[in-house]
């Protein structure tokens, strides 16, 4: 049974991820292992539940898994060799150094967002297609932008850390 019949999902791309999230429960309610007969088969159940969730969670990693389910998953470790963009790549990186406060991250998240959004489109149409060298691809630039978009959250998570430590506070 592949991931998205586990949690009663087409598979595409597009996710409801309130289903993913409400099957993964169940699923995780059923094969618990307190509750459990043979603990150390619900284990392993439960532990390829957990694996599957967080596969289907993210979309590098749904696309990613799209591709496995056609044998096509092959070399997505290796570099993108797209030179314009790992230039756009490098300015969205410096941006993210360059950020002074949480505001500066704002207007750097839509940009990301807006990458990944169209990375999907493009995904969604090799797919289909079955250009699995382009797919391929793609899905090492939504590897990129998903990491980039967790350092951002990072950097945000320091800014109101930051923001919310004041030397007057009461200790």
């Amino acid at each position: 049974m592949n991931h998205f019949e586990l949690f009663n999902l087409p598979v595409e791309l597009d996710i409801d991820f309130a289903t993913l999230k409400a099957e993964f429960l169940k699923l995780q309610q059923q094969y618990h292992p307190d509750k459990a007969e043979d603990k150390d088969q619900a284990l392993i159940k439960s532990s390829q539940i957990n694996q599957a969730f967080k596969q289907l969670s993210a979309v590098d990693s749904r696309a990613a898994y799209l591709l496995s389910l056609k044998k096509q998953d092959y070399h997505l470790d290796q570099s993108i060799h797209d030179f314009e963009f790992l230039q756009d790549a490098l300015e969205i990186r410096e941006q993210l150094d360059d950020a002074s406060c949480a505001d500066d991250l704002q207007s750097l998240k839509v940009e990301v967002q807006q990458w990944v959004d169209g990375l999907v489109r493009e995904f969604k149409i090799d797919y289909a297609e079955e250009d699995w060298a382009e797919a391929r691809d793609t899905v090492r630039k939504l590897r990129f932008f998903t990491k980039i978009m967790a350092d951002i959250d990072k950097a945000e998570d320091r800014f109101l850390d930051d923001d919310s430590f004041d030397l007057d506070d009461d200790f």
